[in-house]
């Protein structure tokens, strides 16, 4: 028995390959499929399987290019409905993978079709579990991700006893394998590992204390921020198909000179800068939007950029094919080439530049004497430990919450390390507001030892 965990940080999302016997299985892969042809080469087997946990609103998973590409079955849960072939498994049902086997256990509660993956090893013995979206470590999926369709009270209630009867039976020594990390927002607040044991999580993880149905209910629905805009997107890709990655990069991996650059630009596309923030804040294109490759590229993409929008890239040199790529991890096809040479190109050409300041940790406090602070981390974060007086709104919530902020006030942002924050920093400069600085490093190099829920005073 083989087992490998495949994670994307740009998507905090984990695929898994599974082998036995020269026989191998996939579990919610993402859209290039290439990786997963190229360690099953590598290790003498073939793919049979592609085991999808639910529909994803995250992602554009990869199974229908894979299928196409190794003749393997895609196999969903009970409740699912696509616009293609699948096998849609019963509850219970078993697949056997060399000598293996992998059971369906029907989990509805983050969608109706949600579904988990138990693998019994060549004993007949239950090893592991691929929850995908059920249970996470530290937390389980939202309920509140079908656009209404189902009420998000109603699908906490199938949460419940999904995870009662189906998940809270297993031995404790089951190791548990989800289907994303921290930063992902199919979950309220997921622990820093990928994995984890389900004894560790019946300790730990809040969902699976004993409560009531209601307090359940309540539980999980507490607190839910509005979903990025580009689930539902993705949600309708991933059950009606889609082109395929190569046609998509075909079209859309295209060097445009400078004066077609300009004349993108000029017709409505947005500039997005995938250089790390450190680049970005030394001179940049007036408008652009600065999303590093370095981080989780594709969330934040899909988070705050209108998924209809057509874009421009301007990327390292080297690195356009893969931000065009990544783009298409969630789904976003509407690319009209790349800078060839980047940004440079820009500033060869004489064309008007613009930069953000940041200060260095030592100076925040005499920074912020004299600014507002906007924190732009989640509320979880904010919580825990902030900047006594610091002005919150999350980096998700930050074009629709301008309102709340002055373009004539000067603000220093911060995030926990700076990615976050050269985001916040580039999307208000692009909203016209002029006065703006960023902390390098983020609040990681400010904070001193503080309790849980404090302030930092300035």
């Amino acid at each position: 028995m083989y087992i490998e965990q495949l994670y994307t940080n740009c998507l905090a999302q984990a695929a898994y390959y599974i082998e036995s016997n020269g026989e191998a299985a996939i579990v919610d892969p993402i859209r290039e499929w290439e990786p997963y042809v190229e360690l099953a080469a590598r290790r003498g087997a073939r793919i049979r399987y592609i085991f999808e946990t639910h529909v994803h609103a995250d992602f554009v998973s990869g199974h229908l290019d894979l299928a196409r590409a190794t003749g393997a079955t895609i196999v969903f849960g009970p409740e699912a409905t696509t616009a293609y072939d699948v096998h849609a498994a019963r509850d219970g049902e078993r697949f056997q993978l060399g000598d293996l086997a992998i059971e369906t256990l029907h989990t509805p509660g983050h969608t109706p079709e949600s579904t988990c993956y138990l693998l019994s090893d060549e004993t007949g013995r239950p090893s592991a579990i691929f929850t995908g979206d059920t249970l996470f470590v530290g937390d389980v999926g939202r309920p509140d991700l079908l656009d209404g369709r189902v009420t998000k009270e109603s699908l906490a209630s199938r949460m419940y006893d999904s995870l009662r009867n189906k998940i809270l039976p297993l031995a404790d020594d089951i190791v548990l394998y989800p289907g994303h990390g921290p930063g992902s927002s199919c979950g309220k607040n997921i622990g820093k590992e990928t994995w984890s044991t389900l004894g560790e999580q019946k300790r730990r993880n809040y969902a699976l204390r004993e409560m009531s149905r209601e307090a359940f209910i309540h539980a999980v629905t507490e607190g839910l921020t509005a979903p990025p805009a580009y689930y539902f997107f993705d949600a309708t890709i991933n059950k009606k198909g889609y082109t395929p990655l190569e046609e998509v990069l075909a079209r859309n991996v295209h060097a445009l000179d400078l004066e077609a650059f300009e004349g993108a630009r000029s017709k409505g596309a947005l500039v997005l800068d995938v250089r790390g923030p450190e680049e970005f804040e030394l001179g940049f294109i007036p408008g652009s939007i600065n999303i590093g490759l370095d981080g989780q590229y594709a969330l934040w993409v899909g988070t705050l950029i209108d998924s209809r929008s057509p874009l421009a890239i301007v990327a390292p040199p080297g690195r356009e094919e893969e931000a065009i790529r990544r783009l298409a991890r969630v789904g976003y096809e509407q690319v009209v080439g790349f800078l060839n040479g980047g940004f440079d190109t820009w500033q060869a050409g004489g064309r008007p530049v613009e930069r953000i300041s940041s200060v260095e940790p030592e100076a925040f406090h005499d920074s912020a004497s004299t600014r507002t602070v906007l924190d732009v981390r989640k509320l979880g974060e904010f919580e825990t430990a902030h900047v006594d007086g610091a002005q919150h709104i999350p980096l998700a919530e930050l074009e629709a919450r301008l309102g709340e902020l002055d373009p004539r006030e000067p603000y220093l942002i911060h995030c926990a390390g700076g990615y976050r924050s050269m985001i916040a920093a580039s999307l208000l400069r692009k909203k016209g507001f002029e006065d703006v600085l960023n902390l390098h490093g983020g609040f990681s190099k400010i904070r001193p030892p503080v309790p849980e829920g404090s302030s930092v005073p300035l």
